[in-house]
């Protein structure tokens, strides 16, 4: 059924690619805390593993609400580790760091996903596509503020 919503599918269609994008970072950030919320030890234990554990719960509906944006404006959304691991600008860490190192890979991974997301502005707002001006809008102010609290813990 054609997709009437007041933007052209090619447009569309650039705007599904880089919300994939924003996806696999979101999802690929997400994994990250969560291992790290589960892996984390030292003195600082009961502090990073309620706070991992408040930022990977805020990514698992981050991530819902960037795939069905993608779904709304007509395109898949991609879902498997392949695909992410292809889109991602992040990537996976091997074993376990200390729990500073955490720290810095997801100061690291939040700047990422901020920097994909802003990215995708000039298409969207080409397209005058609010409703993803606004989602971007939304994840880029949560990412800054995340990635200054972790920042905190550092100095």
């Amino acid at each position: 059924m054609k997709i009437d919503i007041g933007i052209k599918k090619s447009d569309r269609e650039d705007i599904a690619e880089g919300l994939s994008r924003l996806l696999a970072d979101t999802y690929t950030l997400y994994l990250k805390t969560h291992n790290f919320h589960w892996n984390v030890t030292g003195p600082m234990f009961q502090t990073l593993h309620l706070m991992f554990e408040t930022q990977y719960t805020e990514l698992a509906l981050a991530v819902d609400a960037i795939a069905e944006r993608i779904r709304s404006i007509g395109f898949p959304a991609p879902g498997t580790y392949k695909q992410y691991v292809e889109l991602s600008s992040i990537k996976e860490d091997e074993g376990i760091p200390k729990a500073e190192d955490m720290i810095r890979l997801l100061v690291e991974g939040q700047e990422a996903v901020v920097r994909t997301a802003r990215s995708l502005f000039p298409v969207v707002e080409k397209a005058n596509d609010e409703a993803t001006a606004d989602l971007l809008t939304q994840r880029i102010q949560l990412h800054e503020k995340t990635a200054w609290m972790l920042r905190s813990l550092l100095e």
